[in-house]
């Protein structure tokens, strides 16, 4: 399987312009550091993968990282069809074993700022391996702010060093499941940022950029309730590399996460 990031194509307003440097890495509300990127790739028909969502959960929770969750649909075949899955989050999977040079993939599989992956379930592991990236220089090096602004969405990318793709990744923020079949059969499993679409809508060239989306691209309460900006390098065409930089945004009052 193959994986390309696809140029956005509805609902985007492009405006690339000079607006000053952002120093300083990206912040939650709270003025947390964001601390990096976990994409948590998963199943409904999985029974490792609730500890893993559960996890997940957490992370978003703590508001230190910006946590997603890309449903594969490779575990159809057990009896259940994952209700948020796609094909695409297959293959941005399949693109990210290419990276890591593994043979195949697997879940609950947790991969960390595009650069290594683990068990989703571990979350210390999660959190000591964040830390010893950032330590490294392998964390967000390049600051990313994004919010509501009256019909708007902002981004603002500051400068660093490199080229990298501006990605949209579209995310329903919470969404429960009764799971009927397969081996999660009887459970009713609470899902988080589960990732609907991901689009590239720019090229990052070092220099501080902004973008600005339509709000309209979110709908509190249905559809895409929120998204992530994702400042990710590619080893190639379409294979995907470090991210270097990250933010959320959340529809509605919450505003920024």
């Amino acid at each position: 399987m193959t994986f390309a990031f696809r140029p956005m194509i509805r609902h985007l307003v492009l405006t690339l312009g000079f607006f000053g440097a952002l120093s300083g890495a990206a912040a939650a509300d709270d003025g947390k550091a964001i601390k990096g990127v976990v994409e948590l790739f998963t199943s409904q028909g999985c029974s490792s993968c609730p500890p893993a969502d559960a996890a997940l959960k957490t992370l978003i929770d703590e508001g230190e990282v910006v946590a997603l969750a890309y449903h594969v649909d490779y575990w159809n075949y057990l009896g259940w069809a994952d209700t948020l899955a796609s094909k695409e989050n297959t293959d941005r999977q399949y693109a990210y074993a290419r990276m890591l040079g593994r043979n195949g993939v697997y879940t609950p599989q947790a991969v960390l700022n595009g650069r290594d992956h683990m068990n989703g379930s571990d979350l210390q592991a999660i959190r000591s391996r964040l830390e010893t990236m950032r330590a490294a220089g392998k964390g967000l090096a390049v600051p990313v702010e994004a919010a509501m602004a009256g019909d708007g969405i902002s981004i603002r990318i500051g400068a660093g060093d490199g080229k990298a793709n501006v990605l949209v990744v579209y995310f329903d923020r919470a969404r429960v499941v009764n799971v009927e079949r397969g081996e999660n059969k009887g459970k009713r499993i609470a899902y988080w940022h589960a990732v609907r679409d991901v689009q590239t809508i720019g090229l990052w060239d070092g220099k501080p950029t902004q973008f600005t989306l339509p709000a309209s691209v979110l709908l509190e309460g249905r559809g895409n309730s929120g998204c992530a900006i994702l400042l990710q390098s590619m080893k190639d065409k379409e294979t995907p590399g470090p991210i270097i930089g990250a933010a959320t945004v959340l529809a509605g009052p919450q505003g920024k996460l």
